[in-house]
Formats: structure tokens, sequence, C-alpha cells
């Protein structure tokens, strides 16, 4: 697919490519790009060609084919493109001989998220969390790099350590500085522990969901504060905590982080302490955008995600955010493709997960505050009732 763009300035032209295997259909593989390619605008690319190709598994050696590299070298050396990315985590070998092919700057879906995240990082504890991870990715692919991370003095004399190639002083200036990002997370730790302790027994709730749903918004309108919130991805890094009160009845409410499908393994590991708000929540409030055409795959995403950091013994309240965007598309009669998502009218997909989900849901536009009294309602019933277990002689507050 090829785009009509205009560049600024400062913008960066790209192009991505991912492939079509037997584990990613034709419809996922576009699904994975229109991401890909929101991520790309998100760091401040624009996306001026895609390609794909089917394949039984991606090529160990270049990701594509050798007639479909081919076809993007020509390309980028036709219209002078800066950035090729590539919708996976591309091996150490692969990144290597695809910059001696294509010749341009080499992007793959890890490093691109890392890079956002680095951008978006504002805080000392997300800073440091985001830099152990790129360095946690940076380690393994170091034979690929023209520079070196640390300049040392020209001359042949004292140029090296003992016995050590450039490559081998590389790798021990990474792993020192890993060591000491993480000695410096592990105070950060102590002092965000010392936090939350500070905070009492007050009931805790906490907004999850995959990124862009909506969960900045959200809190915005249940607490009443000005939290960051952006039409973008990873517009909140860090995890923002308010107190909020309804109906004279108080309880913290945090936005942490949102997920993503693919999401590095690194962030996961860097971003497990973040995090702690979620494992250590009283319920989990997850947001879901109603209006993405596979919001069901975005839940999945989340529900591993919880897996994966061990927050999946919460009581969960779904949110279906969104439905002001909602667009409904009738089959015609002669169209015998199975229905999507989006061929459901709302009161349709409303009634469908309301059976099918053994959970409390509600369907809310928080851009147009659709809902959001009843979601005030149906929290504070969820909050009222874990503070009477909690405080059983103080019932009389409701």
């Amino acid at each position: 697919m090829t785009y009509d763009i205009q560049l600024t300035t400062n913008q960066e032209s790209a192009v991505l490519i991912g492939v079509i295997t037997n584990e990613q259909s034709d419809l996922q593989t576009k699904e994975y790009l229109d991401e890909l390619e929101f991520l790309a605008e998100t760091a401040g690319a624009i996306t001026v060609k895609t390609f794909t190709q089917k394949l039984d598994r991606a090529n160990s050696k270049t990701f594509v084919g050798s007639g479909k590299i081919d076809e993007i070298q020509d390309y980028i050396k036709q219209n002078e493109i800066d950035i090729a990315i590539f919708d996976d985590e591309l091996s150490p070998s692969q990144i290597k001989n695809i910059e001696k092919i294509l010749e341009c700057k080499i992007l793959d879906r890890t490093s691109l998220i890392l890079d956002i995240f680095a951008k978006r990082a504002k805080t000392a504890y997300a800073k440091t969390q985001v830099e152990l991870a790129q360095y946690q990715y940076l380690l393994p692919r170091l034979t690929r790099m023209w520079t070196h991370l640390e300049r040392q003095r020209g001359g042949g004399i004292g140029r090296y350590g003992p016995g050590e190639t450039q490559l081998e002083t590389d790798r021990r200036i990474i792993l020192t500085r890993i060591s000491k990002l993480k000695e410096q997370l592990k105070k950060i730790d102590k002092q965000m522990v010392s936090q939350r302790s500070n905070r009492g027994n007050l009931v805790r709730l906490a907004l999850v969901g995959y990124t862009n749903v909506g969960k900045s918004t959200l809190m915005n309108l249940l607490s009443k504060s000005d939290v960051f919130a952006e039409n973008k991805l990873f517009a909140t890094l860090d995890t923002t905590v308010r107190k909020v009160v309804v109906e004279n009845l108080p309880f913290l409410l945090s936005d942490t982080v949102g997920f993503i499908r693919k999401l590095p393994t690194q962030l996961v590991e860097s971003f497990k302490s973040t995090l702690d708000e979620v494992r250590e929540a009283d319920v989990l409030i997850h947001v879901v955008d109603i209006s993405h055409p596979n919001c069901e795959e975005q839940i999945n995403v989340v529900k591993q995600t919880l897996l994966e950091i061990g927050a999946t013994d919460k009581p969960v309240f779904l949110v279906f955010n969104k439905i002001d965007a909602y667009t409904f598309i009738e089959k015609s009669e002669d169209d015998l493709t199975p229905p999507t998502a989006e061929n459901y009218s709302l009161e349709q997909l409303m009634n469908s997960w309301i059976a099918k989900e053994n959970i409390p849901c509600i369907f809310i536009s928080a851009k147009h505050k659709t809902n959001v009294e009843k979601l005030r309602n149906d929290i504070y019933k969820i909050v009222a009732e874990i503070h009477a277990g909690r405080y059983p002689f103080n019932n009389f507050l409701y």
C-alpha cells in the first residue's frame, strides 16, 4: 500500500514490512501494520508505503524473501526513504543482513516501542526503566554496531583493556550500566513501597487496558484531575494515583501504562514494579475501545499481560468505552462471508458481551460523558461492598 503524504521538516519517511504466515492471517497482518503505522506516527515518522509477503515463516536471514527485499531496496533508493520498520522483533543477524542490503535505518517493532517509551518517559523512575529495557535489548545486538558506546582516546597504547576487543569492552560497559540501573530501580521501588504503605487501607482501583482506549480521559472524569491524555499510543507511562470521593466514600484510583500486542519482554520486565499498582489493587477496571474492530483480541492481550505480571486473581469490571465512535456496517444479503464485529449493531454487541462475560460491564463514552454517572454509581457500589467488609463498624457511611 502506498500513501500520498507530505513530510514536514522534522519528520522522517518510513516503509513498513510485515509477513503473512500460517500463524498470522492476511487480516491480522493488516491490523498489525495499521498499529505499526500508528506507532511510527507516535514516534514522529510518516509511513509512505507498506510491504507484505506470504511465507510459511519469516525468513531467518532477511525476514522476507530475496525478491521482496530487492523490491524494498529499489523503492527505498528511488524515494530516499529514511527508515525501514519491521513488524516483528529482528534477530541480530537479520538486522545486520538487512542493513547491508537496504542501506538505511532499520527498526523492528521492539526498538520502535522502546524509542517511543524513551521519548514519553518524564519521571526519573520511568526514564530508568526505559533505559534498562533499551540496554537489555541492545546487549545481544552489539555485533552490528558501527559506533561505540563510549569514546576512547585515540592512539594504540592504552586504547583497549588487557586482552579485550572493542566488542568486549562495549559489552562490559553495558553490563555495568545494567547493573547500576537495576540498583537504582531497587532504591526507587523501596520509596514507592513506602508511599503505598502510607496510603492506609483505602480501597484501591486500577485502570488497565490496551493503549489508547481512553484510560486517562476516564481517569480525568472520575477523579476530576488533569492527567495527560492524547490520541497517541503510550500517552501515559508513569502510574498516576488519585484519591477519589464518591458520595463521601473515598478510594484510590490509579492509571497505568497501556498494554499492546507483541509488547517487548524487556519492557514487561522493567515495568513490573510500576505495575505493582495493578497487582495491589482490590479491583481492576478494564477499559476497552468498543469501536475498535479487533477489540476482542485487545482484551485477550490485556488478559495475557495481566497473567505475565501475576494479576489475574483480581475482580474485574469491564468498561466498554467509545460507544460514540462505534460504526455499524450492515452486511448485504449476497455477502456469504462470516460476520465481523462491525456487522453487529451496538445493541446486539452489548447484549452478546453481557451474556458471555460473567463479570460486571458497562458501555460508555468518556468523551461525551455518556453513562459516566451510572459508572460512578456502579463503582460506588463495588467500593462500598469492599469497604463494608474491611470496616464492618463504619457501615453508617453508606
